[in-house]
């Protein structure tokens, strides 16, 4: 078993994953690589890297983190580093187990990686997610304040796996700075917010709204507000199962919407399940 620890920093990982019900920790104990590698399998439905490479990014001394209740792993995240000038890691892959959902584990796993690249002069982490599934923009962007700076359309080519069911690999770039007060504030337990009662009576624009059938409803031209809505399915990846061609409708209509914003430097300051995603001009 390994008994690699990391310091703490100012304690958010080890609250939070008190919080959770679990311990969260290095790994590079083989065994252990290899539950990884099985948990991951369990997510994506096929393995989405292998032992051999999880055991050269730990030697190499990158970040693979686990989550352990009562001694079985329930959750992984592992990253890479950048290149050396830019202090800074690329967070490839993270996955919890369906029983462990909930609990706030890849929160905590997060807070485990931010204090470990703290720990390793690397103020800046960045990471891709798929922009139409809702629950992970509230973590990234709420729960987290990392933040949106590019839209990659189709950024992995197909993908057959249980999650992205041979849709479009769109993917969002996030960029979380470490050291930046909202992201101390956030894992502290501090989301981030939006005021979005104060957002409408503001006249924010939507550029993409919810239609009656649950469709996307595209804006009938450009908006001149200052602030911005881009709205998501409530639950794409049932969608991709019972109605796939709805789901595709929305991988069009989130990326034309919010990738046209982001290329004309438009920056997601937050996101609602109600309305999707607040972008500034």
């Amino acid at each position: 078993m390994s008994t690699t620890t990391v310091s703490l920093g100012d304690g958010a990982a080890e609250r939070a994953a008190r919080a959770a019900g679990v311990e969260v920790r290095p790994v590079d104990d083989l065994d252990e690589l290899r539950e990884m590698v099985a948990l991951f399998s369990t997510i994506w439905g096929t393995p989405p890297l292998t032992t051999e490479l999880l055991r050269a990014f730990s030697k190499a001394g990158d970040f693979v983190g686990g989550a352990f209740d009562e001694g079985r792993l329930v959750g992984g995240c592992v990253g890479f580093f950048g290149p050396p000038a830019h202090h800074a890691m690329h967070s490839h892959i993270a996955g919890v187990a369906a029983s462990a959902r909930r609990r706030h584990v890849g929160f905590a796993l997060k807070a485990l990686q931010r204090e470990w690249a703290l720990a390793r002069d690397v103020a800046t982490v960045e990471w891709t997610f798929d922009p139409l599934v809702a629950r992970n923009a509230h973590v990234n962007v709420v729960k987290l304040a990392a933040d949106p700076v590019q839209y990659l359309p189709d950024f992995y080519g197909p993908m057959g796996d249980a999650i992205n069911g041979g849709d479009a690999t769109d993917r969002l770039l996030v960029r979380w700075d470490l050291v930046s007060p909202e992201a101390e504030r956030a894992c502290a337990g501090i989301p981030r917010r939006v005021d979005l009662a104060r957002l409408v009576a503001d006249g924010a624009g939507v550029a993409l709204g919810v239609g009656s059938r649950g469709e996307p409803v595209a804006a009938d031209g450009p908006t001149d507000s200052p602030v911005t809505l881009v709205a998501v399915p409530r639950d794409v990846e049932a969608l991709r199962v019972t109605e796939p061609a709805l789901a595709r409708e929305w991988r069009t209509a989130v990326r034309e919407a919010l990738g046209r914003l982001l290329d004309d430097s438009g920056r997601v300051v937050g996101f609602d399940a109600s309305v999707g995603y607040v972008v500034r001009r």
